[in-house]
């Protein structure tokens, strides 16, 4: 059986342009995502991971349109996003929601929950205003938290509870696709399950479809069906999560793999240590970006940019971006 494409990106690109001079020219740009492709399925949890500033964020909302693509195509449910206008982007945004990484700076201070949860419905117009105050105590209850707390302001709750209103927001309108931006970054390790199992309840119970974007490679491995890779605005490797974690190809994804911290004090396993800084984005290298520090880099790869590909020991829609998957065996990959 077929699986349903939900959101379909192709050749994304986010460049930010860089003013300067007296006339306020633009003078570079700042390449954030450079030719991002994917697809996600209905129901499943895709996440994206990499280094700061790899561009992981910057997808994540332009796919939502809250920055406007530079140019590709996102499609969503057969409907491309970038060439609609505003009044028709924000019906669309009915059924894409995102959570934000900061619970403190996501919820607005001066409006209590009832509120902030009232004011999503109020613009999506998705329960009659009659009915409201009981999908709000219903939407607190599903979220863990008790109806009456609906009248109390932000400041008023933990950051977990912050981020249960968050999630009870996005839920709010009934989406389809929720995009999880670092969403347990900011909270304690015990809340960060809280929410994961929260997530994971409501997917079930709603067929919710996540795009979930995490630097935690321990939180990514708990939820994810599939995993993206990037680095410096470019996907390096996609794939299933068992795979990803057991066979990784890209020497970027080994290394990242490999400072995963291990709680056995006998495990000798090897971190890779990986050379220099990330370059910077307003100018990124040529051929492959990861070159710079790159263990097994050559000639080939400061010239020539390596595509997504698979290889034929690569199966179930695995792929990396690098010239030496089939020549290099992957001891080569490891440093001791």
């Amino acid at each position: 059986m077929s699986r349903k494409e939900l959101l379909k990106v192709e050749n994304l690109k986010q460049y930010f342009p860089i003013k300067g001079g007296f006339f306020g020219r633009t003078v570079n740009h700042v390449q954030a995502v450079d030719d991002v492709t994917f697809t996600i399925y209905e129901g499943e949890t895709v996440s994206i991971v990499g280094e700061s500033g790899c561009g992981k964020s910057t997808t994540g909302r332009a796919i939502l349109r809250l920055d406007k693509p530079t140019s590709g195509k996102v499609e969503f449910d057969g409907i491309d996003l970038v060439t609609l206008n505003k009044a028709k982007m924000r019906r669309m945004r009915k059924d894409m929601q995102i959570i934000f990484q900061d619970p403190y700076a996501s919820l607005n201070p001066r409006q209590t929950v009832r509120q902030i949860l009232n004011e999503a419905m109020e613009i999506q117009n998705v329960v009659p205003r009659s009915e409201r105050n009981a999908k709000i105590a219903e939407l607190m209850e599903t979220v863990g938290l008790q109806p009456y707390q609906a009248d109390r302001f932000p400041h008023e709750f933990s950051g977990g509870q912050r981020q249960r209103i968050g999630i009870a927001r996005a839920l709010s309108v009934d989406p389809k696709l929720i995009i999880c931006d670092e969403a347990v970054s900011a909270l304690d390790v015990s809340i960060q399950a809280q929410i994961l199992n929260l997530l994971k309840k409501f997917q079930r119970e709603f067929n919710l479809t996540y795009l979930f974007i995490s630097h935690d490679l321990g939180v990514v491995r708990h939820i994810s069906d599939r995993i993206i890779v990037m680095y410096l605005g470019k996907i390096v490797e996609i794939a299933d999560k068992k795979t990803l974690f057991s066979n990784p190809k890209h020497p970027y994804t080994q290394a990242l793999l490999s400072a995963i911290p291990v709680p056995d004090p006998d495990d000798k396993k090897q971190r890779i240590v990986l050379k220099g800084d990330v370059p910077s984005p307003i100018n990124p290298p040529s051929g492959c970006r990861f070159h710079t520090r790159c263990p097994i880099a050559t000639d080939r790869c400061k010239l020539e940019e390596p595509v997504l590909r698979s290889t034929e020991k690569m199966a179930g829609g695995h792929q990396a971006s690098c010239h030496y998957l089939e020549d290099v065996e992957e001891e080569l990959f490891i440093e001791s």
